[in-house]
């Protein structure tokens, strides 16, 4: 029975709607199970409760599935296994960094900077995080290639402090916290952020609901790089800290069914539960231990509760008759928080004073030792049986929910309070009940000294629980959190492998989704890097022509294909197998990104590089996972994003939601994103090279790059790439495609015109400038513009230049550049927003007109959908008639005569497009 806001207050689902109509039989029964207990041991006890639970199902005995059990630890204390560490070494530096924590949040909250921080979170996980540190976490240099630790965002300041124990950052980092350009060179960023600090963070995680999310598939891409023969990650876990809290983000529960499904067992979940959110208890009236024990083990995970320290184990021992249990079943969340924030005395009295049973349980206890039972999460032996039963779970993911308390140590003003979070400063009591507490050998005078400036505290590097310390981290692999960039050397492909692109269609037509699938196979087939690549679709490989990369690439499964393919006859047929290339998400965008991001990085966290190539429909990228892809930026990511079906008026029929005028303008917000909008085969050859150079070829400046190319499903003839191609306007945004048509010689001098397009639009443009030379005298210039987005941060650039340099000569941005000497207006054009061609008007100095597909999309031919939006070809034919006109170069009358002509105004008359076409 799930334990949620309505069914918490339970002993047990089992017999709640069931009538006991012998209790004496039951009785014996009960006895019995007692006895084996008390004889044998509970892990006897749980395999005869095990096999009479399958004996009944084999019968047909209607019993429930138990998804939640009692409020109590789930290892019970004679499985516990025995802590390794010396104690009192452990407890001496965990309150020095407690205490470092603190302070450091404390002083930058100093009047002249006020920078924010977060002093409660780590402050009540620091053991779940010690224990690990002390026995589990391997760093890099650990024979089994290191764990990947995902850290709780809003404990950065523990992670910190311990770097500090171990010499890694001195007074003067700790000083720098969220100061990252004024105290530059030592400064520490706010929350795990790799891309800020590249030697020390590997994931970022304070965007709530991400660090699960790619937790998950970063234990998948582990067994991905094992399966694949690629790196031997067997030996490897991934733990995940995560708070209850941000268990409520869709994301942080949604995937859950993958850990399950592939047996990732090599995956850690450990959920500090405080039972408060942000601003007050995370269920006041329930149980979120209880809730989240059910829906992980409903979704095939391994759960372990982690709810009551040692003090408790004599109590329970004693509650024979289970008044003491039944109470802590009964006691909601929002009753464990206020006990937290009041006395010992008040929790005899509102507690254990519910029965008479529990309140003669602790007669003999005083208020202070009744304020002394800790909770599980404060225990390091309950912690770290809890994390070494999970390290030898074999078969299902782990999840540990830790019950602790949120600002633990740090006073009354601080344990448990709805408004810990947002707290940042200490009182002087604060500080020195905080340091009675710890035992901190600072003075009071010292502290007196300045209430902004209480000392950091380090006994040494000589001091024997430092030796330690450091003896711990030796024999585990080295410091965690650590990243490095070094990797194994690769050879990119040769030119061999962009011939296909060159090459163009022929008498076939292809859309540029096919153009780009051809040239990704014949990459794949590169003999020395053809493995790197990593496809990521969800779910639709046939929509983009992928299917045919299944006979051979196959589709990753670490547990093959056990089933009978039921078009194991047709070429293409479905194949999977643990060996395969291509990641297959499911409908799952926010998964997809996640694997991108999980091989995207492996260069880094394993020191293999991955190429990820992630499609899918264009309107569900940037729109739908644009957090994530703000994470992969974060952790600096590598790889390639295909938005197929792109554009608003490409992907005929299927209406609003998948019409995408937009996704460039989204991209363009993430700076680590290099978007282009190709029309042809051939530039997305040189755009793939490039990209490829940049992530991991020797002379590059920032590979830490993500390239972002929208591609078409609409069916065109593919040129062969122009002798003579403007490989470098290509690359940086724009070239000249097709100059206007050479005049007869009758005619003299003619008007002319610019039109610049883009991606889907660059057929319309160049149909555009026959029309104008033949029916208007007009000579067209055509230019393809492969990307709006880095024409307009070029300019930008020079605009920056130029501020900073005043006097030297300003630099002109590329697009100045490249229509240097027109005399004609501009018209640029697009399938998308008319905001996508105008980030680039103000470095245009000729006339400009933009033409894109502004408003929501709609299902309806493409022919019509261009022409409601007036981006089609005769669109762009009458908007050079008007400014020409407006220059005088035309006729006045033309421009209302064009839209006449060719209908303009009537939808039906549209006649710019072909239908069909799926890739």
């Amino acid at each position: 029975m799930a334990a949620g806001e309505e069914t918490s207050h339970i002993l047990s689902g089992l017999t709640a709607q069931l009538p006991d109509r012998d209790p004496e039989e039951t009785a014996e029964w009960i006895e019995s199970l007692d006895a084996l207990i008390a004889e044998q041991g509970t892990e006897r006890a749980q395999y005869i409760m095990r096999s009479l639970l399958q004996r009944a199902g084999a019968r047909s005995v209607g019993v429930p599935m138990v998804t939640t059990t009692d409020y109590v630890n789930t290892i019970p204390v004679d499985q516990e296994a025995a802590f390794p560490g010396n104690e009192e070494f452990e407890r001496r530096y965990r309150a020095y960094m407690r205490w470092n924590a603190a302070v450091m949040v404390h002083r930058a909250q100093r009047s002249d900077i006020g920078v924010g921080g977060h002093i409660s979170t780590y402050a009540g996980a620091a053991t779940l995080y010690e224990v690990g540190f002390n026995h589990f976490f391997r760093g890099k240099d650990h024979p089994s290639g290191g764990d990947q630790v995902f850290f709780q965002g809003h404990a950065s300041p523990g992670m910190y402090a311990r770097a500090f124990m171990e010499g890694r950052l001195t007074e003067e980092d700790l000083d720098g916290f969220r100061q990252e350009k004024s105290k530059a060179g030592h400064a520490l960023s706010s929350y795990p952020h790799p891309r800020l600090m590249p030697d020390f963070w590997e994931f970022p995680t304070v965007s709530m609901g991400i660090g699960p999310m790619n937790a998950i598939y970063q234990a998948q891409s582990n067994r991905y790089l094992q399966n694949r023969g690629i790196k031997d990650t067997s030996d490897q876990q991934v733990w995940a800290f995560l708070g209850d809290g941000e268990m409520d983000e869709p994301e942080s529960r949604g995937l859950l069914q993958l850990a399950a499904n592939e047996n990732l067992d090599n995956l850690n979940f450990v959920i500090n539960c405080n039972l408060q959110r942000l601003d007050g208890p995370v269920r006041g009236n329930g149980k979120i231990m209880q809730e989240l024990e059910a829906f992980f083990r409903g979704a095939g995970w391994n759960v372990i509760k982690v709810v009551w320290g040692r003090e408790w184990d004599s109590l329970l021992e004693a509650d024979k008759d289970g008044a003491l249990v039944k109470i802590m079943n009964e006691t909601p969340d929002g009753d464990y928080q206020t006990y937290k924030a009041e006395s010992g005395g008040f929790v005899r009295e509102h507690f254990f004073g519910k029965s008479p049973q529990t309140k003669d349980m602790v007669a003999d206890l005083d208020d202070e030792q009744i304020w002394g039972l800790k909770r599980g999460g404060h225990d390091y032996r309950k912690v770290y049986a809890a994390y070494k039963a999970a390290t030898e779970f074999k078969g299902k993911p782990t999840v540990i929910l830790a019950k602790t308390v949120k600002g633990y140590g740090l006073g009354p003003h601080f344990e448990g309070r709805n408004a810990t979070h947002q707290m940042k400063k200490l009182t002087m009591d604060d500080l020195k009940a905080f340091r009675d507490h710890l035992r901190i050998p600072i003075s009071d005078d010292q502290l007196d000294a300045d209430l902004y400036r209480p000392p950091y505290y380090h006994p040494g590097m000589d001091a024997p629980e430092i030796k330690y310390l450091m003896e711990r981290r030796a024999e585990l692999g080295g410091f965690v959190p650590e990243r490095r960039r070094t990797h194994t050397p690769v050879t990119l492909p040769d030119a061999k492998s962009y011939e296909v692109a060159k090459r163009g269609s022929g008498k076939q037509q292809a859309a540029t989704t096919m153009a780009f699938v051809r040239l990704l196979k014949d990459l794949m087939r590169d003999k020395n890097f053809g493995a790197r690549f990593v496809p990521v679709v969800p779910d639709e490989s046939r929509t983009f022509g992928m299917d045919a990369f299944f006979p051979t690439a196959k589709i990753y499964n670490p547990k093959g294909q056990n089933y009978l393919s039921v078009d194991r006859d047709l070429v293409l047929a479905y194949k999977e197998s643990p060996a395969g290339q291509l990641i297959h998400p499911g409908i799952n965008e926010a998964g997809a990104v996640a694997a991108f991001t999980a091989a995207g990085t492996a260069y880094a966290t394993h020191g293999e590089p991955l190429v990820p190539i992630y499609v899918f429909y264009s309107m569900f990228g940037f729109q739908r996972t644009g957090d994530s892809f703000w994470a992969a930026a974060d952790q600096m990511t590598r790889g390639f994003i295909i938005g197929a079906t792109a554009g608003r008026t490409t992907l005929t029929g299927e209406g609003l939601q998948h019409a995408d005028g937009h996704s460039p303008i989204l991209a363009s917000t993430n700076p680590a994103v290099k978007t282009y909008d190709p029309a042809y085969g051939y530039e997305i050859g040189h755009i793939i090279r490039h990209g490829l150079e940049e992530m991991y070829g020797e002379n590059s400046i920032d590979q830490n790059v993500m390239y972002y190319l929208t591609v078409y499903n609409e069916p065109i003839t593919q040129p062969a790439e122009p002798e003579n191609l403007d490989i470098n306007g290509l690359l940086k945004g724009i070239y000249r495609l097709a100059p206007a048509p050479q005049s007869d010689g009758t005619t003299g001098n003619r008007p002319t015109a610019n039109i610049l397009a883009s991606g889907v639009s660059v057929p319309w443009a160049l149909e555009a400038q026959r029309i104008l030379a033949e029916d208007w005298n007009v000579a067209a210039d055509i230019y393809s513009v492969t990307s709006w987005n880095e024409l307009r941060r070029d300019g930008l650039a020079a605009e920056e230049h130029a501020f900073l340099n005043p006097g030297q000569p300003a630099r002109t941005p590329f697009i100045t550049e490249q229509l240097a000497g027109t005399t004609g207006p501009v018209i640029a054009v697009s399938d998308y927003m008319k905001a996508v061609p105008d980030q680039i008007r103000q470095f245009i100095p000729n006339d400009f007109a933009s033409l894109g597909a502004d408003g929501f999309g709609f299902s309806d031919t493409r022919q019509a959908a261009r022409r409601y939006f007036k981006n089609d070809t005769h669109s762009i034919v009458a908007k050079t008639l008007q400014l020409l006109a407006a220059r005088g170069e035309v006729e006045e009358g033309a421009p209302s005569y064009a839209i006449d002509r060719y209908k303009l105004l009537d939808v039906n008359a549209g006649t710019t497009g072909g239908a069909g076409g799926d890739a």
